[in-house]
């Protein structure tokens, strides 16, 4: 088998993570000066990625001395199951909790990163998507700047103003019995108002 058809090429899709930052005070700081919004660029996959305020010890940093040296890294695996990379998600930061989706991680905890999750830590929310790709030894990054806040986008709110996250389910404690037993109800059905 000639060499050229077992190496990698550059027409592989690459998989990749988009990254789409905001910060309440990101229109009066800069905040992002370092990293590369709105270009991909190839992460080997075998380095583990961090973000930090760090600029030596991060793939990529945030200029905020609020931000960890080190807040958090991701790291590339693949499994037997699924030809898919897929990604854990670890917080480096000793000073804080690092909440996916709605769990939170201390110091050194890490899971599994869903295809899409909402990463919030200090002020600052993060949506991270994975998008599928056929390479193996690397992955792209993009990073995007949001003008407002993703939880906003991806959760729905109570009427106590409690964040929901878009899983369908919300606990309905609010209501009368009889709806609490049903359950989520489709936006089509007609529900009787009980006084």
């Amino acid at each position: 088998m000639n060499v050229s058809q077992t190496m990698e090429t550059e027409e592989d899709l690459l998989p990749c993570l988009l990254i789409k930052v905001y910060h309440p005070q990101q229109s009066c700081r800069p905040l992002y000066g370092l990293l590369p919004v709105g270009n991909r660029r190839r992460h080997s996959a075998d380095d583990p990625f961090r973000l930090g305020r760090d600029a030596q010890s991060c793939t990529y940093s945030l200029v905020d001395p609020r931000v960890s040296r080190k807040q958090l890294s991701l790291h590339a695996y693949r499994t037997p199951q699924s030809p898919d990379m897929l990604f854990t998600i670890q917080n480096l930061s000793q000073r804080g909790q690092l909440r996916v989706n709605s769990s939170a991680l201390g110091y050194l905890e890490r899971m599994d990163l869903p295809d899409k999750a909402l990463i919030r830590f200090g002020e600052y929310e993060m949506v991270i998507t994975r998008e599928s790709g056929e390479a193996k030894a690397n992955f792209e990054v993009e990073f995007e700047v949001m003008t407002v806040p993703p939880s906003r986008e991806m959760c729905m709110w109570e009427p106590s103003g409690t964040p929901v996250a878009d899983t369908g389910s919300r606990v309905m404690t609010s209501y009368p019995l009889e709806l609490r037993a049903v359950g989520p109800l489709e936006t089509d059905e007609t529900v009787m108002c009980y006084s």
